[in-house]
C-alpha cells in the first residue's frame, strides 16, 4: 500500500502549499496556480493504481466535469494533465469550507438551509442526467461548500451513463438504494434521486437514514435495514409532515414509485418552502425543455415550461382593395386569425364609416340622391357656365343656388334638342357633409355631458357613528427572534429572547448546538430555556417562533463561553 498521502507532483506553473485530502483511489492537495494567480485543489491518482481500471476512471471523471462543471452546482475543473513521475492529475476549484458530511457530524442543518441545497444540488444532478450521466455516489461528503457558501456536487468517478445497468462498484452502502445491492445490481435516475433524499435526510438528522444510535451499524446491518426497513421519522418539531413525506416517496423501496427525476424532486422541495413562508430557491438547469417521463409532474406550474406558439403575421393580415379597384359582387370576409399586435376588439356597429360607392347605372334618372349644397362655380366644368333650365334666365339660375344642375327634358319637350347631356355629379360634397355631421353630433354628445356632469347635484355625506377601522398588511413571513442572549451558572446556561411579535398559540422551538454535536430540539411557550449540565467552553442554541398553524420562523443562534 502507497503511504499516505503520497507525494506531491512537482508541477510546472503551480506551487504545492499542503495536503488537503485522502480518497480510495487518489490524493487531494492545495497548490497555487501562477497564471493566473489562485488557489486549486489538485486531485492526484495514486501511483499503485495506475494499471488497474482506476485509470480509465479517472480520465471518464476529468471528461465528465469539464463537460458539467460549468454548472453553479458542481466543483469547476481547470485543466487535467501527467505529472512528470506519470500520474495523472485534475486542476479543480478550490473549496475551503468543510463539506457537507463533517458539518452534518457536527450539528443538524436548519429545514431552511436544508431545503435550499437541496433544490441546488437536484439542479446538478437533473443537467448530469440530462447530460447522459449518472453521478451514483451522491453523499454529503461529495457536497462541498464554495466560497461563497454554495453547495458544489464532486467526485464524478464513478459516473456512468444514464442508460447503463449491472454496475455499482465504488458505491457509499448508507446512501445507496435497495437495487445497488441486487445480483445483479442496477442503476439509473431514479437510484440518484434515492441517493439526493437520503442526502437530505442526513443533513436534517445528522447521520445517514438507516444508521441507529447505540446499535451496530455495519455494512450487512445498513444493507438489511434499506432493503427491508421503513425510513425512520425526522423526530423534529420545525420539520413539517409534507417533508417526511417527500423524503419517503424518494426513498421508496420501490423505483417506480419515487420520484420520476431530479427535477421532480427540486419542484417537491420548492412546495415544501411555500409551505414554511421561505423564498424559493431557482432550480438551475443548463436546458429547460422537461423531459418526457417528467411531463406529468404534479402540474403546480412552478417550473412549467410552456411550447411557444408562432403564427404567420402574413395569414393574419390582409390588405383591403380600393373601392376603384374592388370588383362587384359580394366581397368575401378576412378570416378572424388572431394577430399579437391587433387592437382590442372593436364594436362593428359602433364604427363610422364611409358609404361604399353604389353602381353606375346607365340612366343617371334612377340614382335616388340626398340633398346637397353645391356652388354654381363648383359645379360647373372649368371655363363654362352652368346652364339654367329651359325657360330660365342666367340671373334666375344664379339666384337659385340650391337647383340642381340642367335636368334633361323629356323627349319631344321644347329645348330637348337644345339640351346638352347631363354632366355626372362629384359625390365628394355628399360626403364631407356627412363626415362633417357626423363630427357635429359626436362635438354635440360630448358638450352636452360635460354640461351635465357639470350641472349634477352633488351629494351631501352622510354622517355615521361607525368608524373605518384601518387594517394592516399581514405578511405570511414569521418574523425572528430577537435579543437572544445567554447567562452561565457553572454548569447551567439559560437564554432569553424576545417575540417581536406575539400571537396567540405562539411556541418557540430551541435547540442547543454545541461543539461536540448538536443537542435535541424542544418546544416551550416561554421566552426562555436552560440547559443543565453544560460543558465547558462555547454554548450555543438555535432559536425560531413557530406560528399556531404550524409556520416557522428561520432560526435566530445564540452563544455564551
Amino acid at each position: 500500500m502507497s503511504r499516505r498521502p503520497s507525494p506531491p507532483p512537482d508541477l510546472p506553473g503551480f506551487t504545492y502549499l499542503e495536503p488537503l485530502g485522502t480518497g480510495g483511489f487518489a490524493d487531494v492537495f492545495l497548490y497555487e496556480q501562477q497564471m493566473p494567480r489562485r488557489r486549486v485543489a489538485v486531485k492526484v491518482l495514486l501511483a499503485d493504481r495506475l494499471a488497474s481500471s482506476a485509470a480509465q476512471e479517472f480520465a471518464d471523471e476529468a471528461n465528465v466535469m469539464a463537460m458539467l462543471s460549468t454548472h453553479p452546482a458542481i466543483v469547476t475543473i481547470y485543466q487535467a494533465g501527467v505529472a512528470g513521475d506519470g500520474r495523472p492529475y485534475l486542476v479543480m476549484e478550490y473549496c475551503p469550507r468543510p463539506n457537507l458530511q463533517v458539518r452534518a457530524r457536527k450539528e443538524s442543518f436548519s429545514v431552511a438551509e436544508a431545503l435550499r441545497v437541496g433544490v441546488q444540488v437536484a439542479g446538478a444532478v437533473e443537467t448530469a442526467h440530462r447530460a447522459g450521466v449518472l453521478h451514483r455516489d451522491i453523499k454529503p461528503a461529495n457536497i462541498l461548500v464554495t466560497e461563497y457558501n454554495r453547495p458544489a456536487l464532486t467526485d464524478f468517478g464513478i459516473a456512468s451513463t444514464t442508460g447503463a445497468t449491472g454496475e455499482a462498484s465504488g458505491m457509499s452502502i448508507p446512501w445507496s438504494p435497495p437495487e445497488s445491492f441486487g445480483d445483479p445490481p442496477q442503476s439509473g435516475p431514479r437510484t440518484d434521486v434515492w441517493a439526493l433524499g437520503a442526502t437530505l435526510y442526513t443533513l436534517l438528522a445528522g447521520r445517514s437514514p438507516f444508521e441507529r444510535a447505540g446499535e451496530r451499524n455495519s455494512s450487512a446491518d445498513l444493507i438489511e435495514r434499506i432493503e427491508r426497513a421503513a425510513l425512520p421519522q425526522l423526530a423534529r418539531p420545525d420539520s413539517p409532515e409534507s417533508l417526511q413525506r417527500l423524503l419517503e416517496r424518494a426513498m421508496a423501496k420501490n423505483p417506480d414509485d419515487r420520484f420520476p427525476s431530479a427535477v421532480a424532486f427540486a419542484r417537491a422541495l420548492q412546495k415544501v418552502q411555500i409551505e414554511l413562508s421561505h423564498s424559493v430557491t431557482p432550480i438551475d438547469i443548463v436546458d429547460d425543455h422537461p423531459p418526457a417521463e417528467d411531463l406529468d409532474d404534479d402540474g403546480d406550474g412552478l417550473t412549467r415550461v410552456r411550447e411557444i406558439v408562432s403564427i404567420d403575421p402574413d395569414v393574419a393580415a390582409f390588405t383591403r382593395p380600393s373601392a376603384a379597384t374592388q370588383p362587384k359582387g359580394p366581397a368575401f370576409a378576412a378570416p378572424d386569425v388572431p394577430r399579437f399586435d391587433s387592437p382590442e376588439p372593436v364594436d362593428e356597429a359602433t364604427q363610422l364609416r364611409a358609404p361604399a360607392p353604389a353602381p353606375v347605372d346607365d340612366d343617371d334618372r334612377t340614382i335616388a340622391r340626398g340633398p346637397v349644397v353645391v356652388s354654381p362655380q363648383a359645379s360647373a366644368p372649368v371655363g363654362t357656365t352652368p346652364s339654367a333650365p329651359s325657360g330660365t334666365t342666367p340671373g334666375a339660375a344664379a339666384s337659385a343656388p340650391h337647383l340642381a344642375p340642367a335636368q334633361t327634358p323629356p323627349p319631344g319637350a321644347p329645348g330637348a334638342s337644345e339640351a346638352e347631356p347631363a354632366t355626372p355629379r362629384s359625390r365628394t360634397g355628399l360626403w364631407i357633409g356627412l363626415i362633417a355631421a357626423g363630427v357635429v353630433v359626436v362635438v354635440g354628445g360630448i358638450i352636452g355631458l360635460n354640461l351635465l356632469v357639470a350641472n349634477a347635484p352633488t351629494p351631501d355625506p352622510v354622517a355615521t357613528e361607525e368608524e373605518v377601522d384601518p387594517k394592516d398588511v399581514v405578511s405570511d413571513v414569521v418574523p425572528q427572534v430577537s435579543d437572544l442572549v445567554g447567562t452561565r451558572t457553572g454548569v447551567q446556561v439559560t437564554f432569553t429572547w424576545t417575540n417581536t411579535d406575539p400571537l396567540e398559540g405562539d411556541s418557540f422551538i430551541w435547540m442547543p448546538i454545541e461543539l461536540d454535536g448538536s443537542g435535541a430540539a424542544s418546544t416551550t411557550t416561554e421566552t426562555t430555556a436552560t440547559i443543565t449540565g453544560a460543558p465547558a467552553g462555547q454554548v450555543c442554541v438555535d432559536v425560531a417562533l413557530r406560528r399556531k398553524d404550524g409556520r416557522a420562523s428561520e432560526p435566530v443562534r445564540g452563544c455564551v463561553q
